[in-house]
């Protein structure tokens, strides 16, 4: 108390202060009382001598910046949309896969009515959580409901939601509601319109195959707008010989609750903390202490499962295990929902669940039917996580790779990501320390399905044997709970020179000490990388890093893909007859594109000419045979590798891209950034980077136009973070949130880093008290 009133004086003396009163935003005896200290672009850092001040502090300045998000995140998880905005919309796609406001809030409402969030919410830890945590989040719930109370709707200046009726002060409740709704997003989150099953009336549908279900389970994992890269460099590695560098770079949705949200959080001489967190989590989730940085990626496990049940004759709702029939259970869900006139009608759901879970039937477009012989359930393995909130506290603390590697396996919460990190001693660390379903190959051997043999080789989805107990998720002596792996049976690894991840499995980790030896659901091994994973690699393998060429390697905008096939691609473009590609419609006369290729410096920077159209026919290719030299696993750097131009796809495919661009009024050699942009309060600003599948680490995947090219950013690189230790006190930390702190057009912190980020520019990390007061923006907020 007496180290937070000595900063609270130096600042009162020394700067011009805002003070929010008591009548204001008052904290109470428990809340306590924090300060804001802004820096450029609006970051916070937040001071207090508590930590329920802390989530005090943070929850206020969350709601400055974003109060209609996270309004809408909190009316989703309390299952209102349709009493609000009627039933249909497209759902809330950042917290479930529901196709429409009704289904999400059937979805949700299933869950509150389980009462399973206030169950966890009430255990203590290690399951619940800590007392800590219990402290910020009360905190959070005041400082988020002050700015609201201190604003009222009609005073929000963010169009999207000034003066609506579904902007309310929040509770506790609806907190611990939101990460559990992170926490499932991988699992029931993937399903949720699977969910809506019913038992059989008539005629059904057989199973659709192996192949079409893993694809589609993969492309619902991979196509959520969810992806990353971690690349951290070991002493070995470094340009000095000495300290560390990490790149975190988590490729997130730009839009909706899964941005990101940048602050500092101090406890002065107890905790301090910088970084980024998904909006409305009073915590750093990927960022950096004094001595040891971390970020995430998106991993391979598939954190879900199914089991096919068999049923009694005659009885659909009745399924035998073990020889012994056993009802289903069944919860009928209501909500209220708008009608056309305004007035609000009741709609019911009846969903079925068995032992294993709720029952599901066709899974995004692929038949899993529930029929009068078997119906599939599906159970998820962070159903009882609200453990991940202890995770990250203990994360914001960390002082070394070991701390990191002991706190994620104390808590065992990291719901669906690895860890990337390094420390001031100089190590580097890869980690998949996660919720894993406890299924080894030799349970997957002794009881999948047919149709799970082919999915649990082909991307890990396990479909067990529900008529057999035996065949249930295991459970290892070192697990937090049951059906989950414990942390020793999971890939880890620490060297000297570097550890990344790009959303590969764990088996490439370190190109020289491959990791092997893991269940095959946690990911594959001796398989080919993706082109970002080569790129990640190739890159890390020269060493030699420092901060600044780290920041510099991302923003080259290089694309390994290009390398491996665009001097291909320009050589097929000159041998046109006539100089006319085939397309789709018909010849299509290349013009400048031969020449753009073949000049072109394999780069997605926004002057570079011949880019656009490599990308429009990169994303054409789809599943074709584009390669000429396969696959080798004993070569996994540099193949495959050469490009198939005696594919008649392949051909048409840069045919149909020539169109297209000439579609959209762009030139085949136009620059990058005559067809990459985003536009902001009028303004339109180039857009540099490109989508992972060209092997372009600085991943931006655009939302095409047909008309006018790349016209938004659907997900990419989101909160970027370049931290190193050189043995200075003070980390050397650069930073960039692409799309800006705040979701309100009216904020000056709407776009301003979005401009950054469109000239290359990042952010001075000022993590330490000098570089804070030696801000040219700093302003002083405090909150009593």
């Amino acid at each position: 108390m007496a180290v937070f009133r000595k900063v609270l004086a130096v600042f009162a003396a020394a700067l011009s202060v805002t003070t929010l009163g008591a009548g204001v935003a008052d904290a109470g005896e428990d809340g306590g009382k924090a300060v804001l200290r802004y820096t450029e672009h609006g970051i916070p850092h937040i001071v207090a001598k508590d930590f329920a001040g802390l989530g005090y502090g943070y929850g206020y300045a969350a709601a400055t910046d974003n109060i209609c998000e996270l309004a809408n995140i909190y009316l989703t998880v309390s299952a209102q949309r349709s009493k609000y905005l009627g039933p249909d919309g497209g759902g809330y796609p950042s917290l479930s896969e529901a196709a429409s406001n009704l289904h999400s809030d059937l979805f949700f409402q299933r869950i509150n009515d389980s009462g399973v969030v206030d169950r966890l919410a009430a255990r203590p830890a290690p399951q619940g959580p800590r007392p800590e945590v219990r402290q910020i989040v009360s905190g959070y719930v005041k400082g988020f409901n002050a700015y609201l109370a201190r604003t009222g709707r009609s005073g929000i200046s963010d169009p999207a939601c000034r003066g609506a009726g579904w902007v309310r002060p929040i509770t506790e409740q609806d907190f611990y509601r939101h990460f559990y709704a992170i926490a499932v997003t991988g699992g029931q989150g993937v399903v949720t319109e699977s969910l809506f099953a019913a038992p059989p009336s008539g005629a059904t549908p057989a199973p659709g195959s192996a192949g079409r279900l893993s694809d589609q389970v993969e492309k619902a994992l991979s196509g959520s707008g969810l992806g990353s890269n971690g690349v951290a460099i070991g002493a070995d590695a470094t340009a000095a010989g000495k300290g560390s560098v990490l790149l975190g770079n988590p490729h997130y949705p730009w839009q909706a609750g899964r941005r990101f949200w940048q602050s500092q959080l101090t406890i002065p001489g107890k905790f301090d903390v910088a970084g980024a967190s998904l909006l409305g989590m009073p915590f750093v989730q990927i960022g950096h202490t004094a001595d040891a940085t971390w970020t995430h990626t998106v991993s391979t496990p598939v954190t879900f499962g199914l089991f096919e049940v068999p049923l009694r004759d005659g009885d659909p709702t009745t399924y035998v295990v073990d020889g012994k029939p056993e009802k289903m259970t069944s919860r009928d869900v209501t909500v209220q929902v708008r009608q056309a006139d305004g007035s609000l009608k009741p709609v019911s759901q009846t969903f079925w669940s068995t032992r294993y879970g709720p029952v599901m039937a066709d899974f995004q477009g692929v038949p899993l039917p529930w029929t009068a012989k078997s119906a599939y359930a599906v159970r998820d393995a962070n159903a009882t996580n609200l453990r991940g909130l202890n995770t990250w506290f203990e994360l914001d603390q960390a002082r070394s790779t070991g701390d990191i590697v002991r706190a994620l396996s104390r808590t065992q919460g990291v719901p669906w990501v690895n860890t990337i990190a390094t420390d001031r001693a100089g190590n580097a660390l890869y980690a998949d320390i996660q919720v894993v379903p406890h299924v080894t190959d030799e349970l997957a051997k002794a009881c999948s399905t047919p149709l799970g043999q082919g999915t649990f080789e082909q991307v890990g989805l396990a479909i067990l044997d529900g008529s057999k107990s035996s065949c249930q998720w295991g459970s290892d002596p070192g697990a937090i709970e049951p059906g989950i792996f414990a942390p020793s049976r999971l890939p880890q690894q620490q060297s000297r020179d570097y550890e990344l991840n790009a959303n590969d499995s764990a088996w490439l980790a370190n190109a020289k000490a491959p990791i092997t030896g893991y269940p095959r659901i946690v990911g594959d091994i001796g398989t080919e990388r993706s082109p970002r994973t080569r790129e990640a690699l190739l890159t890390a393998e020269k060493g030699g890093f420092t901060t600044d060429s780290m920041k510099k390697m991302l923003f080259t905008d290089h694309s390994l893909f290009a390398d491996l096939t665009a001097a291909d691609l320009a050589k097929l473009c000159a041998s046109f007859p006539s100089g006319q590609a085939p397309s789709s419609a018909g010849p299509v006369p290349v013009g400048p594109a031969c020449d753009a290729l073949a000049k072109w410096d394999h780069t997605y920077s926004l002057d570079s000419r011949g880019s656009l159209l490599f990308q429009r026919f990169a994303a054409r290719l789809g599943n074709v045979d584009r390669f000429t030299v396969p696959f080798d696993p004993k070569a996994p750097l540099t193949t495959p590798n050469t490009l198939n131009v005696g594919n008649a796809d392949v051909r048409k495919a840069f045919g149909d891209a020539l169109a297209e661009l000439r579609a959209a009024g762009l030139a085949p050699d136009a620059r990058l950034r005559d067809g990459q942009a985003v536009t902001r309060n009028g303004e339109r600003i180039p857009i540099h980077g490109a989508q992972g599948f060209l092997g372009v680490l600085n991943v931006m995947t655009p939302e095409w136009d047909p008309a006018r090219g790349n016209v938004e950013v659907a997900h990419g690189s989101s909160y970027i973070q370049v931290v190193g230790f050189r043995g200075n006190a003070c980390p050397d930390s650069s930073t960039l949130l692409t799309y800006s702190q705040s979701a309100n057009p009216k904020s000056p912190y709407f776009s301003d880093q979005t401009k950054l980020y469109s000239r290359g520019e990042w952010v001075k990390g000022r993590f330490c008290e000098a570089d804070i007061l030696r801000s040219p923006a700093l302003r002083v907020v405090v909150l009593r």
